[in-house]
């Protein structure tokens, strides 16, 4: 079970890209498409936000315990979880083969 530090932290992650999200696809739209001095501002602009608005600093964990390693992302949940809900029946159309 991760630390709720780190799930907290994730959190604020994911708010951060949302809200910074349409100003850093407009500033990345200059730099593809613009004149030389607009791409030098918008290059400035963009290395000036915040690093953690970034999506890439993202990362997948588990919805349910927070674990960041076997993360499914069809399910959103850890490989660990997935085999004991499958187990449990929670998971339709699921069948235990050899795992």
């Amino acid at each position: 079970m991760a630390k709720e530090s780190i799930k907290a932290r994730e959190c604020k992650r994911e708010r951060m890209v949302a809200q910074y999200a349409a100003k850093r696809a407009a500033l990345k739209e200059i730099v593809r498409k613009g004149e030389p001095e607009e791409v030098e501002k918008a290059v400035i602009a963009l290395q000036k936000l915040p690093k953690n608005s970034c999506p890439i600093r993202l990362h997948n964990r588990c919805k349910l315990t927070g674990r960041p390693k076997g993360y499914m992302r069809q399910f959103g949940i850890s490989r660990i979880n997935f085999r004991e809900m499958a187990v449990n029946g929670l998971i339709p159309g699921v069948k235990k083969a050899s795992w």
